[in-house]
């Protein structure tokens, strides 16, 4: 049994309290990992601020962007002691109707840290160690840290760039263009489509267009007949049809969610990235008369993760310029930044001990 410090999120929101627990003896398919580095998403704030109930009843550790190292395992898992590996978000059972279909990323019996089990706010978590990704030497990355973001932002991107079946040629719209919108900018452009990134932060665009943006456009209220027009005149110079246009919502605004929808037609395939809890108001029937597709996408496949490693690889994705650490300790104080909209990059989080 290992002693572990975690940040639990508690009923009602509120801080994430700081306090010692202990983890049950891994089950022999399960191992223990030392976590190293821990990515702060939007979706732990929503937890922590109780506006979104994880699966798993409170107090619960959170944090889902998880890399460290394997430090014991039950006994069908031994041979894995002493790798470094990624956690991905999203754990399927492998065993399932949906596991069978490949379709892992909906398997009900999923575990995700920081929602299903306890998470990466920790010294330490148990978790399946089927799923588990290891980590190369040879990755590029000077602090291999940074590679936790793949566990969700950069994978999601790429799921959902699979789901879409971008190609050379493609135009993508990617609305938001921070967090995982901003990799998946990077991810459009490594499979040779003209990206156009939209966002309410000129800043950030202006950041993103030396990343594989091509055209940028700054959102502002509820008009999305100037983004409307740009995409039309993207197309035509290039020659190309609504059959060529893949829109990502990534912004998990309301006001993004509209526009993402606004853009649909004849034949376009438009993807749901971003999550709110609030409902927005769309025109259903545009989806019948344009004959377009529409997609929700949730987390990665487990299999889809060496693909995405070598993206980093071929440093046709980078991460450093979009990431900042800070002590596990500083996560009250991050997650208040996230809420106020005055974090400049995202957060990983590095146990102290």
């Amino acid at each position: 049994m290992f002693e572990a410090v975690g940040y639990f999120a508690q009923s009602g929101g509120g801080a994430l309290l700081r306090q010692p627990f202990a983890l049950a003896a891994p089950a022999p398919d399960e191992v223990v990992v030392a976590v190293d580095a821990c990515g702060l998403c939007h979706t732990d704030l929503g937890f922590a601020r109780a506006h979104v109930a994880p699966r798993h009843a409170l107090p619960l550790v959170l944090g889902h962007e998880i890399v460290g190292r394997v430090v014991a395992a039950g006994e069908a898992a031994v041979r894995r002691i002493g790798e470094r590996v990624l956690i991905p978000a999203v754990m399927p059972c492998g065993r399932c109707a949906y596991c069978r279909a490949g379709r892992g990323n909906a398997c009900p019996s999923q575990k995700m840290p920081g929602n299903d089990i306890h998470g990466g706010f920790a010294s330490h978590l148990v978790v399946p160690s089927a799923p588990l990704v290891p980590i190369d030497a040879d990755l590029p990355v000077p602090d291999y840290r940074a590679l936790s973001v793949v566990a969700d932002a950069v994978s999601t991107a790429w799921q959902a760039a699979l789901r879409a079946k971008l190609g050379a040629g493609d135009v993508a719209v990617i609305v938001g263009a921070g967090g995982v919108g901003g990799f998946l900018v990077q991810i459009a452009a490594a499979l040779g489509a003209h990206v156009i990134a939209c966002d309410v932060s000129a800043p950030r665009l202006e950041k993103i267009s030396a990343f594989g943006a091509n055209e940028t456009a700054v959102l502002t209220g509820d008009d999305v007949k100037p983004l409307r027009k740009q995409v039309t005149a993207a197309l035509k110079a290039r020659e190309k049809t609504g059959l060529d246009l893949k829109v990502f919502e990534c912004s998990g605004h309301p006001n993004g969610q509209n526009a993402a929808w606004s853009l649909m037609t004849h034949g376009s395939t438009n993807l749901f990235v971003g999550y709110t809890m609030e409902k927005v108001s769309v025109r259903l029937s545009n989806l019948m008369a344009y004959d377009a597709t529409a997609h929700g996408t949730w987390g990665c496949p487990v299999e889809a993760y060496p693909a995405v490693l070598d993206l980093v690889r071929q440093g046709k994705v980078q991460l450093l310029p979009f990431l900042e650490e800070a002590p596990m300790s500083e996560v009250n104080a991050c997650l208040d930044a996230m809420e106020a909209h005055t974090l400049r990059a995202r957060m990983v989080l590095v146990p102290e001990n």
